[in-house]
């Protein structure tokens, strides 16, 4: 299974940031669209990542506050990224290794979508559940299979 399969199934629905946006129009955004995170686009570029975690930090480094802070001051400047082709196993390999949770999608420098670990733990599911009812159509089917021998 590809990342493409993930976001084909998922839709293409982007929620983005700049990153001298203030911290709190982001906080706003995260919290109406009920989302984790948010991508930080610069000029077209990804530039960025800003999800729940690093909301975290940014209050507990400035009291509780996210006062006037910037995106770009919270945001992790070096996500973690993939491709349409990678392989679903790689992604959540690279998502533990990391500790990600969202992983923007890129096709060169364009943002095709971002996966969550959810997305990924669902797909998983999905496909087993999926093998699951072929092995049992299989075995229910067997008697029927096999009576001429």
């Amino acid at each position: 299974m590809k990342v493409s399969d993930i976001l084909r199934v998922k839709g293409n629905t982007l929620y983005t940031v700049t990153p001298d946006e203030p911290l709190s129009q982001a906080v706003d955004v995260m919290s109406e669209k009920d989302i984790g995170s948010l991508v930080v686009m610069e000029h077209g570029d990804l530039v960025g990542m800003l999800t729940f975690r690093e909301v975290i930090q940014a209050l507990q480094k400035n009291g509780g506050s996210v006062g006037t802070m910037l995106v770009r001051k919270a945001m992790d400047d070096a996500p973690l990224t993939c491709t349409l082709e990678t392989d679903m196993d790689e992604v959540r390999r690279m998502m533990l290794n990391r500790h990600a949770r969202y992983m923007p999608v890129m096709d060169k420098r364009m943002l095709m979508g971002v996966v969550s670990f959810y997305d990924v733990a669902k797909a998983v599911v999905d496909s087993q559940n999926f093998e699951n009812k072929l092995l049992k159509a299989y075995i229910r089917d067997w008697p029927e299979q096999n009576q001429s021998v």
